[in-house]
């Protein structure tokens, strides 16, 4: 049971709020009247007793008008002003307050989740309860409602934290947590800030996640977790079995095959890579990324056909985005180098040039960057002598040939 206190010209007395007996010897409504006065005015210690009446007699006709948030004001107030009560008074405070939240409980079942995580925080940082009293404080809040604030959803993982050992779970837990709210708040840099100070050795949460997957395969929540640590950890070959079993178990889910792709290109992994990114262009054939990723493995490889072809497919779907058209344009420049510098050669470049020209003139994020390429290759173009040699008026249409460039089946313009 938690003492409440009363207010009387002597102070503070540690015994239990104002009950009325005889209701007939209560005007509910002035004392309410009276209580709502006082609090708009903020004279909190004279709303205080008045608050009371109605709270322990019956509240209910008044809570539309949030007596419990009010009488909350009041108690916080009276426990944060340092020069008015005495540590001793402000001990009977928080137990009144934890009185209060209880009887909230009873007449706002809709706002459970507010009063519980209020509990809870007056029970770790007024009451300093135990921590296993506070933890169980914070879950019975989280339970009613898991769209609680962050904020309290934080605390309760700095304790877990704090009090985790041998004998308990607490960091595994801690862990799920800021996990938890890292995928939903992913801008977030405290979250990860707090799953990297879990653990002095960061491959510590892997093998924590991993160990916990394993005493439990069957379930796709630990194995994701597993996953996703490894991977933050940058430890691919790690990751790829829990992303395995969650495709196997879910092949419709994209962030899975999106994971292990990844993964792949990172372990040099080509061909498995390649055939992820087939199955993700199978499962969202309108996705560009899909197709330019592809493309970036086959530039990679030397296949430069190949690669363009799915830059023209990345193209297709995302017609305004540059940068298939840049890296298209890097394409020829790397065939030219590769090749030669005769006359020949120097169309390619010329062929580059334009492309990157294409991407100027769409005016996007890529513009800049073409523009640098245009004036680094203007020595290696044509030049006005190679045209006046080979009777090449501007505006002459010349096919790109050579054994170099059987792949390539373009033509560009002579410029003026």
């Amino acid at each position: 049971m938690f003492l409440t206190l009363t207010i009387s010209a002597a102070g503070l007395d540690s015994k239990p709020a104002p009950e009325v007996n005889d209701s007939s010897k209560l005007n509910l409504q002035a004392e309410f009247s009276l209580f709502y006065e006082f609090y708009k005015n903020k004279d909190y210690l004279s709303a205080y007793n008045h608050g009371w009446n109605v709270i322990n007699t019956d509240p209910s006709a008044f809570m539309r008008f949030k007596p419990f948030r009010k009488m909350e004001d009041v108690l916080w107030y009276m426990h944060d002003s340092v020069a008015t009560f005495s540590d001793e008074e402000k001990q009977i405070i928080a137990d009144t307050t934890l009185y209060l939240y209880d009887k909230a409980l009873e007449y706002n079942e809709e706002k459970a989740a507010y009063f519980l995580a209020k509990k809870a925080y007056v029970l770790e940082t007024w009451i300093n309860a135990d921590p296993e009293v506070v933890i169980e404080a914070y879950r019975k809040a989280l339970a009613s409602d898991n769209g609680i604030s962050s904020g309290y959803k934080d605390r309760l993982g700095l304790i877990l934290s704090k009090n985790s050992s041998e004998d308990n779970d607490y960091k595994m837990q801690a862990l799920e947590l800021y996990s938890a709210l890292s995928e939903a708040e992913p801008d977030n840099a405290l979250w990860i800030q707090r799953i990297e100070a879990l653990a002095e050795d960061p491959n510590e949460l892997v093998e924590i996640t991993g160990k916990a997957w394993r005493l439990d395969p069957e379930n796709p929540e630990k194995a994701w977790k597993y996953a996703s640590m490894a991977l933050r950890n940058q430890d691919y070959s790690t990751a790829l079995e829990p992303l395995k079993f969650l495709i196997e178990k879910s092949p419709e889910v994209i962030n899975y095959h999106k994971q292990i792709a990844r993964a792949y290109e990172k372990l040099d992994e080509t061909d498995a890579a390649i055939q992820s990114y087939k199955t993700l262009i199978e499962l969202e054939p309108d996705n560009r990324d899909n197709f330019f990723n592809l493309a970036i493995i086959y530039q990679k490889l030397g296949q430069l056909s190949v690669a363009r072809s799915y830059l023209q497919k990345a193209s297709k779907v995302s017609p305004d985005w540059d940068y298939p058209i840049f890296i298209e344009a890097q394409l020829y420049e790397a065939a030219a180098r590769n090749c030669g510098f005769e006359y020949e050669d120097k169309l390619v470049y010329l062929l580059a040039v334009q492309t990157y020209q294409r991407v100027v003139s769409m005016g996007g994020q890529y513009a800049s960057a073409a523009k640098e390429r245009i004036n680094a290759l203007a020595n290696s173009i044509p030049q006005k002598e190679d045209y006046f040699f080979r009777k090449v008026a501007p505006g002459t249409v010349i096919k790109i040939e050579g054994k170099c460039y059987d792949w390539i089946n373009k033509s560009v313009v002579i410029p003026d």
